[in-house]
């Protein structure tokens, strides 16, 4: 397909979709989290080995651009050059349906953030909390349907503002740290030792791997990129911008209160923060801030879901309905889809326990996957040498690629048994969509090394649903 040129973004508007991907409601609620995990120590333990492992996948996005430039669907594109059809398919609606779940997670926070002030959005799962989240998630429908540049011009104003209360919360608490403060909590109240920060780093870790997601905002959007060259600049950029925020909005915080007191703060606990340096006005600062974010996140991540849909179809993995555009050259059957998905998914929330922890984690874990066939795929291409014939770089290349994969896997690990079966739930259905698509081209639906990726996910999904129907595993 062919892009006209009003619909190109250009860098800035390719970073924003980046730090507009990555920054929304996970970074508000920072100190607490992080003060209920680990002191001071752990957590620059924890942000150095995250750090380290979204950087080196950055990197691998970056590399991938350059030396795979046809490619432009990004996270899907990948996985299926590199590992098969299937697998690529395993990803797009992996990652597809991790950004409903974090559209859903938006919707909640935002109607819980109201709730602090109107109590009749409760925690974001009440019926009238619901029935609001449906109007805003059908009213930005019918805005997206208006074309993509559009979308994306206020996600960029949207991104602008919410840096904002960010970055004034930020000066505030640079003024008000106090080093005895953050010396008390450097070893999180425990005992001196490797072991004691080990565990705290480890607790810490699972907190960063939702932050991260959306590092791949501008490789999903390669196609609409005015300079090809501009999707990996954009992605190490706007990584590395978002990474600086997250590391001082979380070390700042250890020099104002005590570990303790960070631990017991609501979510946003960042307003907790500001209302202990500043008053109150502080936390309806930081909680309007708040709204701003999750908005302009919840923006970017329904751009994310409804395109990965579409460049999926356009490569024949999923039904061909779903590549269909309107007038506009918005990719409306992809949305009507997602969106209709993530309504589905509010409606079960107002049944779940703790829904809005419970879509973070699984946006997580659904997103993991992609990102693993992304790292594996950059470090086979440097492992066979496929595109370096003509330069150099290989090695560097092969290292970034070999501690990206060993990243992801590690936190795959991390997550737990359960959020894997409870992947797998979707990933089973979800492959209808990869059978469809096959017969509509007549072709064999698995090939004998897919039958058995396909036999490991349909297992894993019966051990989650048993899992869940016993009580082994909740929701």
């Amino acid at each position: 397909m062919t892009t006209s040129a009003e619909q190109k973004l250009s860098l800035r508007a390719l970073i924003a979709l980046v730090v507009g991907s990555m920054i929304g409601s996970g970074i508000f609620a920072l100190p607490s989290a992080f003060g209920r995990a680990t002191g001071g120590l752990g957590a620059l333990i924890a942000w150095a080995i995250a750090g380290v492992g979204m950087l080196m996948l950055a990197f691998v996005f970056q590399t991938l651009a350059r030396r795979k430039p046809e490619l432009d669907a990004g996270i899907y594109a990948y996985a299926k050059a590199g590992f098969g059809e299937y697998p690529g398919f395993v990803s797009a609606v992996g990652y597809w349906i991790g950004a409903c779940l974090a559209d859903v997670a938006c919707l909640i926070l935002i109607k819980a953030t109201l709730g602090l002030f109107f109590p009749v959005f409760g925690d974001g799962t009440t019926a009238t909390a619901i029935v609001a989240a449906s109007v805003l998630l059908w009213a930005v429908h019918f805005m997206v349907l208006r074309g993509i540049k559009e979308a994306a011009a206020i996600n960029t104003i949207a991104t602008v503002a919410k840096i904002v209360p960010i970055g004034l919360f930020i000066v505030v608490a640079i003024a008000a740290f106090r080093a005895d403060l953050f010396a008390l909590n450097f070893w999180g109240g425990e005992e001196p030792s490797f072991s004691n920060v080990a565990n705290q780093a480890r607790s810490s870790m699972l907190v960063t791997v939702f932050l991260f997601v959306g590092i791949e905002g501008a490789s999903v959007y390669s196609r609409y990129a005015k300079n090809r060259n501009d999707v990996g600049v954009a992605t190490v950029l706007g990584f590395l911008g978002v990474l600086c925020l997250l590391i001082l909005v979380t070390m700042l915080s250890y020099g104002v209160m005590l570990r303790p007191d960070l631990a017991a703060l609501s979510s946003p606990s960042m307003a907790g923060v500001m209302e202990a340096i500043v008053g109150p006005w502080g936390k309806v600062f930081i909680s309007v801030g708040l709204l701003i974010s999750v908005l302009g996140n919840y923006l970017s991540w329904s751009l994310l879901a409804a395109e990965v849909v579409y460049s999926a179809a356009q490569n024949r993995t999923m039904p061909s309905f779903l590549a269909h555009e309107n007038e506009n050259k918005a990719p409306a059957a992809a949305l009507w889809l997602t969106n209709g998905v993530i309504q589905v998914f509010l409606i079960v929330s107002f049944f779940a326990e703790y829904a809005f922890t419970m879509a973070l984690k699984m946006t997580s874990a659904m997103t993991l996957i992609p990102y693993l066939f992304v790292a594996a795929y950059g470090l086979k291409l440097a492992w066979t040498g496929e595109t370096y014939a003509a330069g150099g770089g290989r090695g560097v290349d092969w290292t970034r690629g070999a501690i990206a994969t060993v990243y992801a896997a590690g936190m795959l690990y991390a997550g737990g048994a359960k959020f894997i079966l409870l992947s797998a739930l979707l990933y089973a259905p979800g492959t209808i969509l990869f059978i469809i698509a096959k017969r509509e081209q007549s072709k064999t639906v698995f090939t004998p090394v897919e039958w058995l990726i396909f036999g490991v996910v349909v297992v894993a999904a019966i051990v989650g649903l048993y899992s869940l129907a016993t009580g082994m595993i909740s929701i």
